[in-house]
């Protein structure tokens, strides 16, 4: 048992826990100097998994397009749970949508990635009538810019989407109207219209 400065309180002698006779201050051994340039070729790699940066240079082509495409796909579930119904309205188009906007962008999180897709889509013409709903609660719960996180709006806030109307007062927000097929090609596959009433 050891006090707040490293000496021994259960009384045995000739201890020394206060790592003087080598490695740092915790007892831990000191380990090898970093080789110059490993930060950089991580960098790299890191770049080239989640940034869409150019393969470094003694990487397997092979291997790192898998372990990118895994990463993808982990990325894109991530995202499908914070926004469950723009997934579910895309349907088995979810993935592939997912993997072809995120490709060569770094995350900015799970929540914020799935803002900035829908943002896009809407842009498209290819939201969903079940993601212009969930688009139009978050817009009216939260303030995001496209930049920073998004934090909980102050005021009262009204946010319309694909025909989807939203109303935040006092923290609350109820979803007025749902969002119709105004066309494109963006059919509803969540189902919406069938659990979301006037």
């Amino acid at each position: 048992m050891t006090g707040a400065a490293g000496r021994d309180l259960t009384g045995a002698p000739g201890r020394d826990l206060t790592g003087a006779a080598g490695g740092d201050r915790d007892g831990a051994p000191e380990g090898p100097a970093p080789r110059p340039g490993l930060a950089a070729r991580q960098a790299e790699l890191v770049a080239a998994l989640v940034a869409g940066g150019p393969s470094p240079a003694g990487f397997a082509v092979g291997p790192l397009a898998a372990a990118r495409a895994a990463l993808l796909n982990k990325r894109a579930g991530e995202v499908a749970r914070h926004w469950p119904l723009l997934a579910a309205g895309l349907g088995p188009a979810w993935l592939s949508t997912f993997v072809d906007w995120a490709a060569g962008r770094p995350t900015a999180g799970s929540l914020r990635d799935g803002w900035d897709l829908a943002r896009t889509l809407r842009g498209r013409a290819a939201l969903p009538p079940s993601g212009a709903e969930e688009l139009a609660v978050r817009e009216a719960a939260l303030r995001y810019d496209g930049h920073t996180a998004p934090r909980p709006r102050r005021l009262p806030a009204v946010a319309r989407v694909g025909g989807a109307i939203a109303v935040q007062v006092a923290g609350r927000v109820r979803l007025l109207r749902p969002a119709a097929n105004v066309g494109g090609d963006a059919p509803d596959r969540a189902g919406s219209a069938l659990w979301i009433s006037d």
